[in-house]
């Protein structure tokens, strides 16, 4: 029994009725389902006109879009890697109580948004998106799918023929050559309809092969690109060991260098890894060791290197047994004394963590905006189900409980959708500093995907619980996205602890201000005046007037006010316990909730104001999203910054890590039984 897929109301259906279209799709004659496909992939040609329109847009200007009275220019600014900067990031500048808004109001789009296109370059996005849609419905099947514990042979054709193995690969080496923007819209709608295929996608391209794109030369990107776009030969990521998780630096392959200096001998192990079973190219992470030239003192550091399973001594284990995404090939992948071409070395010698962090890095916006597919999808469903279930002569939807469900599921996904289309424009405008916003755009994603699935499940009631309805099934997809690539609790630590850093660091430098008082008056007075302000409560004088709709000025008020308390709590912190700060773990975990929620009231803020600016249809709903979760999550950042400094939190935490010592000391839940036996 399973669920009409499109976005229109859910139609239920009856297992023989299944039975029957399940027998009537098998017995197509291939001509039918190859002149389908065809059909579908005809759209590829608009891919073509699509990047033309972007790119005469593009020259045409660099402007971020709101209505006349807030046209504001983008200035673009060059960096240098050895110059110290200060950071444009909102996020970093947070942990200072600076309100930074230059890369997110007004609402970004140099890779051009819908609602920012021409009428031609918007019918060109949809003629690209609309038959990928159809695709999803028409041939991919995810019951099928995940039933096969692979992808049908059909549905990979297809993908192939759309080019979906290589969207962001140039089209000079085979690929699409999607933008970010364009590449986030159309892995939304893949993440609509099923992320066990999304995850293929994903592992193929946002990680596996990313390092090349990213990092290969040019005779790398020669060889490999094509056929990994064409969707000849499939790539995986290989990073997490036994031994190695969230700590990648502490992984255990090694790559020896022979003695001829010719190729590397790479032994080790990796596991979980994404395509592991299926992949032809690998990029692997492993110890390599380096010599420092002026002192002479050999140590290990970690490399990349592009590995074909060709090369010999490339093995995989039997695919993993999941919990979801069972369609996507999960395996153990062993290298034993393969011989790896120095050519193969990726990134630089030495250079194998940043080049991990970066793929990771520049993949998360894609996770944001499948992610937004997938709440859509279930939403609707959720929808459509208390608008024609009735229950004490009246439909669901009019009860207080389900409606309050409702407007939460909403409000999630609205924040997730900005999220997604503001980090990838700031990645499309080159913006050099968008780490943080990665890291939380993951977090609150899979977070609120999760937490819209669980109340859809709810809504729909029973009904949620059975596989008919197709909804659990995205809940047990959905539950690996909290976990890999970077689990959400080390992306926590990541977020809080790199925006103290760059904190602390402007702290440092005003301290060097004071040494020399006279040199650096004008700087000195306006951090202490500001700081002192924050201290007593009184606002500083940050604003964004001007940059926000005037129908939205209670939500940048709040905004404005957020950011103020949290950089008085940083400070705080940092002149509490210093470096010591880094081990207080249950401080920074609240420090993390609070710049989550600071940053999510900021980017629905920007795309309310958008719409209002623009006169869009829908814009007052937008307004009510923005300003009922504003409200929401400010309380709750005032309630987390709170904590995070707190005394009597402090005996809460100090409690709860005795609890938890008790239990691992004892390796029992402790506590008697109530019974007393």
């Amino acid at each position: 029994m399973t669920s009409e897929k499109g976005p229109g109301a859910v139609r239920e259906t009856h297992p023989e009725e299944e039975e029957g279209k399940e027998e009537g799709n098998r017995g197509q004659t291939l001509p039918i389902r190859a002149e389908r496909m065809i059909r579908l992939m005809e759209s590829r040609a608009t891919l073509v006109r699509w990047r033309q329109l972007c790119s005469k847009s593009l020259a045409k200007s660099r402007l971020r879009l709101l209505s006349p009275s807030y046209f504001v220019t983008d200035q673009k600014v060059r960096y240098s890697r050895h110059i110290k900067k200060e950071s444009t990031s909102f996020v970093e500048n947070l942990f200072n109580g600076h309100l930074e808004p230059k890369n997110l109001l007004p609402f970004p789009s140099a890779s051009p948004l819908p609602s920012a296109l021409s009428l031609e370059q918007a019918q060109v996005l949809q003629a690209m998106v609309d038959p990928c849609a159809r695709f999803f419905e028409e041939i991919n099947n995810a019951a099928a799918n995940e039933a096969l514990g692979s992808i049908e042979e059909d549905t990979v054709a297809g993908l192939k023929s759309m080019g979906c193995f290589g969207l962001q690969v140039p089209e000079d080496l085979g690929g699409v050559g999607l933008t970010n923007t364009q590449y986030a819209r159309m892995v939304e709608v893949v993440g609509m309809h099923d992320l066990g295929v999304g995850i293929t996608l994903g592992a193929h391209q946002s990680i596996g092969f990313k390092g090349i794109l990213l990092f290969g030369n040019k005779s790398q990107k020669e060889k490999y690109l094509p056929r990994l776009a064409s969707g000849e030969v499939c790539a995986a990521f290989c990073l997490t060991e036994p031994s190695s998780g969230s700590d990648a630096a502490s992984i255990q392959t090694v790559a020896e260098l022979s003695p001829c200096r010719g190729f590397y001998t790479l032994n080790g192990s990796k596991i979980w890894i994404s395509n592991g079973g299926t992949a032809e190219i690998f990029t692997v992470f492993a110890k390599t060791r380096i010599k420092n030239v002026t002192t002479g003192e050999e140590r290990d550091k970690i490399s990349a290197f592009i590995v074909e399973r060709a090369f010999g001594g490339v093995s995989s284990g039997p695919p993993e047994q999941k919990m979801g995404i069972k369609c996507s090939n999960t395996a153990e992948v062993h290298f034993e004394d393969v011989k790896v071409p120095v050519e193969n070395l990726l990134g630089g010698l030495g250079k194998g963590f940043q080049v991990a962090m970066h793929i990771l890095n520049n993949g998360r916006f894609g996770m944001a905006s499948a992610l937004a597919g997938t709440m859509r999808g279930v939403l609707l469903k959720a929808v459509n189900h208390a608008a024609d279930r009735q229950q004490f002569g009246k439909s669901i939807s009019r009860f207080g409980v389900i409606q309050e469900k409702l407007a939460h599921m909403a409000m999630l996904l609205y924040v997730t959708e900005a999220m997604a289309y503001v980090l990838s424009a700031n990645m499309d405008m080159k913006v050099p500093d968008y780490k943080l916003e990665a890291a939380i755009s993951k977090i609150f994603a899979s977070e609120a995907a999760w937490t819209v699935t669980d109340e859809g499940i709810q809504i729909l009631g029973g009904m949620g619980y059975m596989k008919e309805a197709g909804v659990e099934k995205v809940m047990r997809d959905l539950r690996i996205f909290r976990i890999f690539e970077g689990t959400n609790d080390i992306l926590r630590l990541f977020v809080a602890l790199s925006g103290m850093e760059y904190a602390g660091q402007t702290l440092s430098g005003l301290r060097k201000d004071l040494s020399n008082p006279l040199e650096h008056m004008g700087s000195i007075y306006k951090e202490v005046v500001i700081r002192a302000k924050r201290k007593v409560g009184v606002p500083t004088g940050q604003t964004l007037q001007g940059l926000v709709h005037p129908e939205l000025e209670d939500c940048a008020a709040l905004v404005t006010r957020a950011v103020e308390l949290f950089g008085e709590t940083i400070e705080s912190l940092l002149l509490k316990y210093g470096a010591a700060v880094t081990d207080k773990q249950f401080h920074l975990r609240r420090v993390a909730d609070a710049a989550i929620d600071t940053y999510a009231m900021a980017v629905a803020l920007s795309r309310a104001s958008r719409a209002l600016s623009l006169g869009q249809p829908t814009s007052q709903h937008e307004k009510l999203l923005c300003q009922t979760w504003c409200q929401q999550a400010f309380q709750r950042v005032r309630a987390s910054l709170q904590e995070a400094k707190s005394a009597s939190w402090e005996e809460v935490f100090t409690s709860m890590k005795l609890i938890s010592d008790a239990l691992v000391q004892h390796r029992s839940t402790v506590a008697s039984h109530p019974l007393g036996f």
